[in-house]
């Protein structure tokens, strides 16, 4: 790593870096330059990928709050439901629209303004995480294995279904109920998979297990990534809320 900081042909270090360095490099953990994984990253075309993005969402929210059997559970299981499945249901969508993205490095603030700052962050908010290189190859691959598959528009509906409706979501009031939803969706997947392809046996095992991947995928990367250029420090469970329960088909704004 060129900006790798952690050693140089030098063995006398910056006084700047041996202040900033004194609460960063602490035991024997600190083994090996992980610069590469741990680069900050930000979209290379933010106002196109985050109105694509933007559209993605509508279009997710528009497909929970047109299921009737959606609709029917106590508003409670509804908004549960929403905050734990929204993330994965966005991202089959951005596989379905094939919405690809790229990155680039975000400069990293210099040592002298991390020092400077350091006695003031007991008295600002805790600093927000920010999507690092490892995390957005990780989203990319779980992608990317989606578009291997090559869904059909069927079976992307059935496994939305599946998805939506977690009866292990805590605090259902409805999760018998939602169980069987679930049940019903993955059966209607799995009775569609037979004639779309019949010698394609373990399709639907398959699909199943590269759905489960999307869970690993943080809500505040997503976040971070493609709706807080949009919406700021504004909290995303409430706008996407609004959406299900007040707006009609209108895309964040900018």
């Amino acid at each position: 790593c060129e900006r790798c900081r952690c050693h140089g042909e030098d063995n006398r270090t910056a006084i700047l870096y041996t202040l900033l360095s004194q609460n960063l490099h602490r035991g024997p953990a600190h083994q090996r330059c992980l610069c590469h994984q741990r680069r900050i990253v930000c979209l290379r075309n933010p106002h196109i990928t985050c109105q694509a993005a933007s559209n993605v969402l509508v279009k997710t929210i528009s497909f929970m709050k047109n299921l009737p059997c959606f609709r029917l559970l106590p508003r409670e299981d509804q908004l549960l439901l929403l905050e734990s499945c929204w993330v994965p249901l966005f991202l089959l969508g951005l596989v379905q629209e094939m919405v690809t993205f790229e990155v680039m490095e975000t400069p990293a603030p210099s040592m002298l303004k991390k020092i400077l700052l350091n006695g003031q962050s007991k008295r600002q908010e805790p600093e927000r995480t920010q999507p690092t290189l490892a995390a957005v190859q990780r989203l990319q691959c779980c992608l990317n294995s989606f578009w291997s598959l090559d869904l059909s528009p069927k079976e992307y509906a059935y496994l939305k279904g599946a998805i939506l409706f977690n009866p292990d979501v805590p605090g259902l009031r409805a999760s018998l109920h939602i169980e069987s939803l679930q049940r019903e969706a993955q059966r209607a997947l799995q009775e569609l998979l037979q004639p779309l392809h019949p010698h394609d046996r373990g399709r639907f095992a398959r699909i199943l297990l590269i759905s489960s991947t999307l869970k690993s995928i943080s809500p505040a990367l997503i976040t971070d990534l493609f709706f807080r250029p949009v919406i700021g420090n504004a909290d995303i469970i409430e706008l996407i809320a609004e959406m299900l329960y007040e707006i009609t088909g209108r895309p964040l704004a900018p």
